[in-house]
C-alpha cells in the first residue's frame, strides 16, 4: 500500500480516515449560496413540498434571496405549486433556473422535460447524479437560502445530497399517525449519522379547525410532534392544519399568495442560523 497523502479526493481506498467533507462538490462558479436547508421525511405524502414552498415564501417576504431545488426527480411538484411553466435554458456556463412570480429561482426536472406529465423512469444512480448536477451546473447566482425539497426515504438521493452538498440543516416533516412518527425517526437518525443538525420538526395535516366554532379536530389522532421533538432534542416545532384554502393555493399555482402564521417561528429560527 502506498503512503497516505491525506488527499481523500484523489484516493480510491475506503479507509476510516476518509472524511465525509471530501465528497462535497463545489456549486457552479457563478453561484454563491450562503445556506442550504433540506426538507426531509422518511415517508412520502406528508407535505415536504408544501413546507418547502411555505418556508421559501416566508424567507422571500423577509427580504432574502431564495432558491428552490426540487430534488424529488420522480415526483416533482414545486413548479406546479408556484405556477411555473417555463423551461430551463442554458449556456456554456451552466443551466439557468426558472423564475417564479415573486422572483425566486427554481430548478426541477419538470423544467427540463418536454411535457410535465412525462414519467422519469431512471435508476437510482442516474437520479442521484441529476440532483448533484442541480447543485454543480445550475447558475444560482447570489442566494441567502437554497431550500432542497427532498424525495421520501433514506436512499440514493438523500445520501447524495447529504454527502455532496454542504447542507446547513434539515427540517423534518411528519403527519400525526404513529406509523409516520416511527418513519420520521429514521430520517432524524440518518441526519445524525451524516452529522447534519435538525433545525425543526413540522407536523402537517395536524388538525382541522372548524370555520364556525373554531374547535380543533384531530382527524388522524392526537399530535405526536412534541413527543418526537423531546426524544431527539429538536427545539423548533410547528403544526400546519388541514386547510382547504392552502390546498387550493397549491393546486392553482398560487402558493406565493398564501396567508397563515403556522411557520412564523420556524422562519425566525432560520433567520438565526
Amino acid at each position: 500500500m502506498s503512503e497516505c497523502t491525506h488527499d481523500c479526493s484523489s484516493c480510491q481506498v475506503d479507509c476510516s480516515s476518509k472524511s465525509q467533507e471530501s465528497l462535497l462538490q463545489p456549486c457552479n462558479e457563478l453561484s454563491h449560496v450562503k445556506k442550504v436547508i433540506a426538507i426531509v421525511s422518511g415517508k412520502g405524502g406528508v407535505g415536504k413540498s408544501l413546507v418547502t414552498s411555505l418556508l421559501s415564501v416566508n424567507m422571500k417576504r423577509e427580504g432574502y434571496q431564495v432558491g428552490i431545488m426540487d430534488a424529488d426527480i420522480t415526483g416533482p411538484s414545486i413548479p406546479k405549486m408556484f405556477g411555473v411553466n417555463d423551461k430551463c435554458e442554458g449556456s456554456e456556463n451552466g443551466i439557468f433556473p426558472v423564475r417564479s412570480k415573486l422572483d425566486m429561482d427554481i430548478i426541477s426536472i419538470n423544467c427540463l422535460l418536454e411535457n410535465e406529465t412525462d414519467p422519469v423512469v431512471w435508476r437510482g444512480p442516474v437520479i442521484a447524479g441529476t440532483v448533484q448536477q442541480f447543485w454543480t451546473e445550475v447558475i444560482w447566482g447570489d442566494k441567502d437560502f437554497l431550500f432542497v425539497d427532498m424525495p421520501p426515504g433514506t436512499g440514493d438521493v438523500p445520501l447524495t445530497v447529504f454527502q455532496s452538498i454542504p447542507v446547513d440543516g434539515i427540517i423534518v416533516v411528519a403527519s400525526p399517525q404513529e406509523l409516520v412518527g416511527m418513519i420520521v425517526e429514521k430520517a432524524v437518525k440518518m441526519a445524525d449519522l451524516m452529522k447534519i443538525p435538525v433545525l425543526g420538526l413540522v407536523e402537517n395535516m395536524s388538525y382541522f379547525e372548524c370555520p364556525n366554532c373554531k374547535e380543533k379536530h384531530y382527524i388522524f389522532g392526537e399530535s405526536k410532534v412534541e413527543e418526537i421533538a423531546k426524544k431527539y432534542d429538536i427545539q423548533n416545532i410547528a403544526r400546519i392544519p388541514m386547510n382547504p384554502k392552502l390546498a387550493g393555493a397549491a393546486d392553482k399555482g398560487m402558493i406565493e399568495l398564501y396567508e397563515g402564521d403556522w411557520l412564523d417561528d420556524m422562519t425566525k429560527a432560520l433567520k438565526e442560523i
